[in-house]
């Protein structure tokens, strides 16, 4: 199934099929939001454990190795490859937002040093690209990324990253309120389990993003300019 068809919620089942992607890497950016040594950790129990399965294979199979083929691309075309990660300045986690105090799945105590608040190695930024740190599920929130990406002259944004639901939504609604143009790409989001991250897509697509699969970017010559 087409991009300009698929992911179609009740609001846009019957909307027009979108324009072709056109894009100019000089005024694009990739986003790639938390994925991180954490995730990928063994959780207290044999429990949690099996009940996370599904969502580790996808990010080994599938987010990990296509985000990566992502980035390779970007940097090749000239794009910004700018990153996100869920990061607290305070050892104690003071300066944390109040959602990632609160006890639950989302509690988060990763202090910007520690290894597990790190980038997975396989996708580590280069050079001088941008991490933003953020103590917020949106991206935008809270940090000085709206504003390097107006300094820069960006106006399209590609959004990779983890969970589909929570913080990669939040992302994209918040680029969308300030107007960039936002794509997301299908094989490089994940949520806890599939159910999520089709749903999410799914409320996101056609107001917020356009929901893209990879080769919609990577393998159609006609889309950069």
């Amino acid at each position: 199934m087409s991009w300009k068809t698929a992911y179609r919620s009740f609001y846009y089942a019957t909307a027009e099929e979108p324009d072709d992607i056109r894009l100019n890497p000089g005024r694009t950016a990739l986003l790639v939001i938390d994925i991180q040594n954490t995730y990928m950790e063994p959780k207290d129990t044999a429990e949690e454990d099996s009940r996370w399965q599904p969502f580790l294979e996808r990010m080994r199979r599938t987010v990990i190795p296509n985000t990566a083929k992502l980035i390779a691309d970007c940097r090749a075309r000239g794009v910004e490859v700018i990153y996100a990660r869920i990061a607290c300045q305070k050892e104690d986690g003071r300066d944390r937002s109040l959602s990632q105090k609160k006890p639950g799945f989302n509690y988060l105590l990763l202090p910007k040093d520690r290894e597990d608040s790190q980038i997975v190695p396989e996708l580590a930024p280069q050079g001088d690209e941008i991490t933003v740190l953020k103590t917020t599920d949106s991206a935008l929130t809270g940090t000085n990324l709206r504003l390097m990406l107006h300094n820069m002259g960006i106006t399209d944004v590609i959004c990779a990253g983890i969970f589909t639901d929570q913080c990669v939504s939040s992302t994209v609604r918040s680029l969308a309120d300030e107007s960039f143009n936002v794509l997301v790409v299908d094989e490089c989001c994940a949520a806890a389990t599939d159910e999520l991250h089709e749903h999410e897509l799914r409320v996101i697509n056609m107001i917020y993003c356009h929901v893209v699969g990879l080769d919609d970017l990577i393998a159609d010559p006609a889309v950069w300019q």
